[in-house]
């Protein structure tokens, strides 16, 4: 199984179940900047309904191996449940639980439901204002890299900058957008 086939097996079983959802990670990166390669599947899934998360998990077994442990995510506190193909054990599934935090619930409202090249489906991702938010967020150094990445290709004159700054505020990581703004070379 390749990762573009594990995201479709994904993205098929989260619409069988009813359950709204947002493909992140390097897929959603991809589609507003330089393509680059991934061994990974993150898709944050709307579970609040009580034993969503239980159905949809089951809804992708046996093909995809799940620890039965839930783990948590340490900037947020989300939750997160991993897994693995059985037979291609180098990919991974990520599905984040949708929960309160406020950033978390903006970009999951205004994520756009787009046809992604990469797998040739149409799913939900979100906006290049809430990656690079949620990039600056995490502040890991391949974070600021791809938030520098996604401000250089979508272009700061289209992006919808105030929003940004917002958070950014909010977040207290406005000197990290400041910084990335200023590592964004010339053409």
């Amino acid at each position: 199984m390749t990762v573009e086939e594990l995201a479709i097996k994904v993205i098929e079983a989260c619409k069988a179940e009813n359950t709204e959802h947002m493909l992140t990670g390097a897929f959603a990166f991809n589609y507003y900047a330089i393509p680059r390669s991934t061994k990974d599947v993150d898709i944050v899934v709307d579970v609040t309904v009580s034993g969503k998360i239980g159905r949809l998990i089951a809804r992708l077994e046996p093909e995809i191996e799940f620890r039965g442990q839930v783990q948590f995510d340490t900037l947020t506190w989300g939750k997160r449940h991993i897994g693995k193909p059985s037979k291609n054990s180098t990919l991974e599934v990520e599905l984040f639980e949708l929960f309160d935090d406020p950033f978390v619930q903006s970009q999951f409202e205004r994520r756009q439901r787009l046809t992604l090249p990469q797998i040739s489906i149409e799913t939900w991702i979100p906006t290049p204002e809430d990656i690079v938010v949620q990039k600056l967020r995490w502040g890991r150094m391949k974070d600021l890299e791809d938030a520098r990445d996604v401000l250089a290709t979508e272009g700061i004159d289209t992006l919808d900058m105030p929003y940004i700054e917002n958070w950014c505020a909010i977040h207290k990581t406005t000197a990290r957008l400041t910084a990335t703004l200023a590592r964004i070379p010339e053409l």
